[in-house]
């Protein structure tokens, strides 16, 4: 069962080759997902690796937290369970916006 890997401290200037590249010595590198700020779209130097298996996992965990990455030591440790969102929850913490009601362009 294919294992993900959370990856920190990330050059801006690494692409989801390079990551693919280091993290193939530890075993079969199923995907790489990079992370994006959602309002920039910018990278954020952050990045989801995932691995064939929890052997391989582990293996990169090991191996790789510390290593150096286009100058940067990268931060390597295990992905945390997504956890799932809670509708209510989230419509408590935002709220929908209103609109000012007449607060057009003057004419």
């Amino acid at each position: 069962m294919a294992r993900d890997v959370y990856v920190a401290n990330i050059s801006f200037e690494a692409t989801e080759d390079d990551l693919r590249n280091l993290f193939s010595v530890s075993g079969t590198v199923k995907s790489v997902r990079l992370l994006n700020d959602p309002r920039t779209g910018l990278f954020r130097g952050t990045a989801f690796v995932q691995m064939a298996n929890a052997a391989e996992a582990k293996d990169a965990i090991v191996t790789l937290d510390g290593a150096l990455l286009i100058n940067r030591v990268i931060s390597v440790t295990e992905a945390l369970p997504k956890k799932p969102k809670d509708p209510v929850a989230d419509a408590k913490q935002n709220p929908p916006r209103r609109k000012s009601p007449g607060r057009g362009r003057r004419k």
